[in-house]
């Protein structure tokens, strides 16, 4: 990375490109790549891309840092601070997500005495200004429903309406992938796999891993032992493979 920042300056230095810090008018048009940037960076701490540990905390705090600045900067942009929301929500979840000996604890299963509070109430808090906007956006909505899991008991019914008005902006695989979680809780597994089976994503770990998920739940177990072994192969990441393979162990094949 130096040496690509070191090639980039004699490249601007030599080709004599001024350099300008935008004037306001210019933000809006960058903002989506800025967002998206940002919160790369903050996934990449979230779980890692690869290596011994699941996350990066100092990826995460420079993002949400970044996040920070930018909201500031743009108060009149809700997915600037849709996003600062969705961080914090996250974030708050930290030191839950792992045991003690580092092994990955899934949502369902985190002790919530854990989760710092005051990320919580302050991501919340945006999430709530954001919907006085009425401003709908990506970030907003990805936000919110982080802020439902925050409940003490969990909205399904919720979290899918809002999948529904972000896969109407976002029509994305991953996105309908996401949705299908809300749907196993709402009509069940064998919904939710019909809609995962037609979305084509057999190169991305988390699609196997729901899919394995969903037929465990379906007491397809054959079939579920497959699903976590091809989702711990595609993953670099040392404890979600750990994670994955145990859920694979821990079913017993029919005869």
């Amino acid at each position: 990375m130096a040496q690509r920042i070191v090639r980039a300056k004699a490249k601007i230095r030599d080709a004599h490109i001024p350099y300008r810090v935008p004037d306001d008018s210019d933000l809006p048009e960058r903002l989506d790549a800025v967002l998206a940037v940002l919160y790369l960076i903050f996934n990449e701490g979230y779980v890692a891309t690869s290596g011994t540990e699941l996350a990066r905390a100092d990826l995460s705090a420079e993002a949400i840092r970044l996040a920070r600045l930018l909201a500031g900067l743009m108060p009149d942009e809700p997915e600037a601070a849709g996003l600062l929301a969705l961080m914090l929500l996250t974030e708050a979840r930290r030191a839950a997500r792992t045991d003690a000996d580092g092994a990955l604890v899934r949502l369902a299963d985190q002790d919530r005495s854990r989760w710092d509070a005051s990320l919580v109430a302050e991501g919340r808090a945006i999430v709530r200004a954001c919907l006085r906007r009425n401003r709908p956006g990506r970030y907003q909505l990805l936000a919110a429903i982080n802020a439902v899991h925050t409940d003490p008991v969990t909205d399904w019914n919720q979290v899918l309406a809002l999948y529904d008005q972000l896969a109407r902006l976002d029509p994305s695989p991953v996105v309908a992938l996401n949705r299908a979680v809300a749907v196993a809780e709402v009509d069940g597994p064998a919904a939710a796999l019909r809609l995962v089976d037609g979305l084509g994503l057999d190169g991305y770990h988390l699609f196997h891993a729901i899919r394995g998920d969903l037929l465990a739940r379906l007491g397809r177990a054959a079939d579920a032992r497959q699903a976590f072994e091809a989702a711990a192969r595609l993953t670099q990441n040392q404890r979600e493979r750990d994670y994955l393979l145990a859920r694979r162990d821990a079913l017993i094949s029919p005869e």
